[in-house]
């Protein structure tokens, strides 16, 4: 099938060629309109007892949140100073502001809170109507702050996406000056670059689409970029370095491109399919947050290996031994394998005392995840100092029972006197702080209150059982909501889908590499090792960004991971484990086909592709640890965890465990039952191209370039 498919993307070549840099382009044009569709929302369960206590409460009294929250500063002990600043209030635009709550003094009287409630409940439409009230919320003799959740996600995403263009402004340029000293030359350098910059294209193409239909998060386009970029200058090291591999054995460029696409390209499908079922397995969860990154993720993987499967081979086709044109000086012959045999061959001499301290290792540097707290959010992701960030922290300390971070009681049904007793209850448990009525219409009565800690501290957490556990006011239901509530039952919604995702991940690497490898044991081993690559990754990250080492020269302030990108990461990271393996192992199972020991196989893998893997973690390293720099702690999250991950995976575990470990299986490593093997061989697309003018005794290998 695939040596078919090279066959035909070689003879089509110019056909292939044209339709698809006009599909990717035609699609990014039309993707450029994503950026007026995606939404900041998306962290919270939908149908979760915090959404339902919201949906309730604007049923019966219309939008309540306190979506803007200003800040003035004065003397309000003067009943005239706060009657100048609600006269000024009153004169906001209708069209962008629904309500507003106070002004409220604080109990010295130096300041007054104002809430501000716009009319849209769409957090695009939000923003620019937040933007319109910005403009006018001076007043004259008062200096202010604005903050709250809308102000918050504004500030998030502008610097997200500064951080975007100034992340590829810098990664670019390194990634094609890395990719010109790996190659030894510009024009194959320019291939991977060329696939990368298509699937973006492509991929904002689809998160448009996507976007008519269901609300798509920012931070997805941020995804769709760091692993379009990254996969298509993976699978465009692979193919590209078989293809000058089989040039410099001697087979025309029709072989050369047919015996790349059977060997490379089936690698590479096999490699995107595991990766993008992997980041499938966000799309189990309710948040839409989530499904965002999913959509970003999975779409921007297939169009890398679909684009490397179609036009890379006709680019190849059409360049030929041109290939290696504007080498560059040291591109004077093939690159040594000698050193990869060298380090194989040590490893494999003592496999015992290669593979035990490193498992050692990876398992300490995984301990500190058993500790980990998982949160949502919040401001404290903006850098220390940001306005926006000192204003809701202001909030949060002085006027907790108006800011977004207590409890919001929402009673439906009972009478009023039971109502106001259950309510003098709630005041009472321990950790909250002040209750206040929010209004009683249509037979629901709303309330605030406040929480004497931060609302993700283990106090406050236990404050909501406490509430959630008191018994209702006769004939009424109670709703807990506001945002400690909703980040418990976020949390609670993850529990219950992570089960589903691991079984998804496990299961399809399972299938899938043997379908690959037909072996019974190698995706065992695959799921193991990516197991340990991905608990010390993330036992080094709660170490650093929860409990706080090196916290100071990151710039972050500890605390609780955000839920929803330890899942992202957790997808991403045995994705890209899982890919590594692939191509290591398919390299290594060729030469055992062709009749290797496992000694020799191990070995003529790990040169084959010790250089490659490498290389593509190093460049991936650069197009994401660009990230690390990010003003926005979520994002230096996953900058500094896939520097981890990348640089674990792609040295210690693939280059010196892997192959100690299958030294150790020796030949069980390849075995599989009779039944099972003949099912691999008919569903596995495996097919050796035929080099029909090709006679090895005849022609000699030449060097490339």
């Amino acid at each position: 099938m695939f040596a078919k498919w090279g066959s035909v993307a070689y003879r089509r070549r110019w056909v292939v060629l044209i339709a698809t840099v006009l599909l990717a382009v035609v699609g990014g044009v039309w993707g450029i309109g994503v950026f007026d569709k995606l939404s900041q929302g998306g962290y919270e369960a939908p149908s979760s007892e915090a959404a339902r206590a919201d949906k309730v409460a604007e049923e019966a009294f219309g939008r309540q949140n306190g979506d803007v929250i200003v800040i003035y500063r004065g003397d309000f002990a003067n009943q005239l100073e706060l009657k100048k600043i609600a006269d000024h209030i009153s004169g906001f635009p209708k069209d962008d502001v629904l309500k507003t709550v106070g002004p409220v003094p604080s109990d010295d009287k130096r300041q007054a809170l104002v809430a501000i409630t716009l009319t849209s409940g769409d957090s695009n439409e939000q923003i620019k109507q937040f933007e319109d009230v910005q403009k006018q919320l001076a007043v004259d003799g008062f200096s202010q702050q604005v903050g709250g959740l809308v102000p918050t996600q504004k500030a998030i995403n502008d610097m997200s996406q500064a951080d975007l263009t100034r992340a590829e402004m810098f990664s670019l340029p390194l990634v094609l000056l890395l990719l010109v000293i790996i190659f030894g030359g510009l024009v194959a350098a320019s291939l991977p670059v060329v696939v990368g910059g298509l699937a973006i294209m492509g991929a904002l193409g689809v998160l448009h689409g996507v976007a008519i239909f269901t609300e798509v998060n920012s931070f997805a386009v941020n995804v769709a970029s760091l692993l379009g970029l990254g996969m298509a200058i993976d699978y465009g090291l692979f193919m590209v370095g078989r293809f000058r591999e089989e040039l410099a054995a001697g087979r025309t460029t029709e072989q050369a491109v047919g015996r790349t696409v059977a060997s490379a390209g089936r690698t590479v499908m096999f490699s995107a399919t595991l990766l993008v079922i992997a980041l499938a397995g966000l799309l189990l969860f309710p948040h839409g947050f989530l499904k965002s990154l999913a959509y970003g993720g999975m779409s921007s993987v297939a169009i890398a290996a679909l684009v490397s499967l179609t036009l890379l081979p006709a680019l190849l086709g059409v360049l030929g031994h041109r290939v290696d044109k504007l080498a560059m000086p040291w591109r004077k012959k093939e690159p040594s394998e000698r050193g990869w045999r060298r380090l194989s061959g040590k490893v494999m001499k003592r496999p015992v005392l290669v593979a035990v301290p490193i498992i050692g290792v990876l398992v300490a540097l995984g301990a500190p995840f058993l500790g980990v707290q998982f949160g949502q959010v919040t401001e404290k992701v903006l850098p220390e100092g940001n306005t926006v960030r000192v204003a809701t922290e202001n909030i949060n300390q002085n006027f907790s029972a108006l800011s977004n971070t207590g409890f919001k009681i929402v009673v439906k049904g009972g009478d009023q006197a039971a109502v106001q007793d259950y309510l003098g209850r709630v005041k009472d448990i321990k950790g909250v702080g002040d209750v206040q009525p929010l209004g009683s219409d249509k037979g629901v009565t709303s309330a605030s209150a406040g929480l004497e800690q931060d609302a993700l501290s283990d106090e406050s957490k236990q404050a909501l059982k406490d509430v959630r556990a008191l018994a209702p006011p006769a004939g009424a239901e109670v709703l807990v909501g506001g945002n400690t509530a909703m980040v418990s039952d976020s949390l609670d919604a993850i529990a219950d889908k992570l089960p589903l995702m691991i079984a998804l991940l496990v299961g399809a690497t399972l299938i899938l590499m043997f379908l690959a490898f037909g072996s019974v044991l190698l995706p065992i081993k695959a799921v193991v090792m990516s197991a340990l690559s991905l608990s010390a990754t993330f036992g080094v990250l709660v170490w650093v960004f929860q409990e706080g080492h090196g916290a100071d020269l990151l710039g972050i302030t500890p605390g609780p991971l955000e839920s929803g990108i330890v899942v992202l990461m957790a997808a991403i990271v045995f994705g890209l484990s899982t890919d590594y393996e692939v191509f290591l192992l398919s390299r290594m199972v060729e030469a055992r086909g062709q009749g290797a020991t496992t000694e020799e196989a191990v070995t003529t893998g790990l040169a084959k592709t010790g250089r490659v893997i490498t290389s593509a973690a190093l460049l991936l390293v650069v197009v994401t640890g660009a990230f690390a720099f990010s003003q926005v702690a979520m994002m230096r999250f996953v900058g500094v965890g896939m520097i981890l991950a990348l640089v674990l995976d792609a040295t210690v575990v693939r280059m010196l465990l892997v192959p100690a470990v299958l030294k150790l299986l020796g030949n069980a490593a390849w075995w599989s039952p009779g039944p099972l093997k003949r099912i691999q061989e008919r569903l596995a697309l495996h097919d050796e191209p035929v080099d029909d003018d090709f006679d090895d005794e005849v022609r000699e290998p030449v060097a490339v370039g």
